[in-house]
């Protein structure tokens, strides 16, 4: 299901995948869990990763790092858009509420912090 080589092809070192964000395996299993349940096809989202990939490549600033999982998660959010799972105008409010958080919201898990999530 999941593409070991080409333009979809999730970062790996040494045969294993590669997340250097906490959100970056949780998006990677929403997308395959919603796969898995039939929201979209791996067809489906592996075509709009590929596009989210090209897009950047096209369009990205002189000197901005490629980020995989970033295309990964546009990707998902396409899809649950075309899917009428996720309205697109809540893709948008949420991505800026979102951009409005402290940088180091999305800590390590296990971290007691004093404003509960649960741990």
């Amino acid at each position: 299901m999941l593409d070991v080589t080409g333009a979809a092809a999730p970062p790996r070192s040494n045969g294993e995948l590669v997340f250097a964000e906490p959100w970056e395996s949780r998006a990677f299993g929403m997308a395959v869990t919603l796969a898995d349940a039939g929201v979209f096809t791996w067809d489906e989202f592996r075509d709009a990763l590929v596009a989210r990939i090209a897009a950047w490549e096209a369009d990205h600033a002189p000197g901005e790092d490629f980020h995989y999982y970033r295309c990964w998660l546009g990707a998902l959010e396409d899809r649950l858009v075309a899917a009428g799972t996720l309205p697109g105008a809540a893709v948008a409010e949420r991505t800026a509420l979102l951009a409005e958080r402290p940088s180091g919201h999305d800590h390590a898990d296990g971290e007691d912090h004093g404003h509960g999530h649960g741990h």
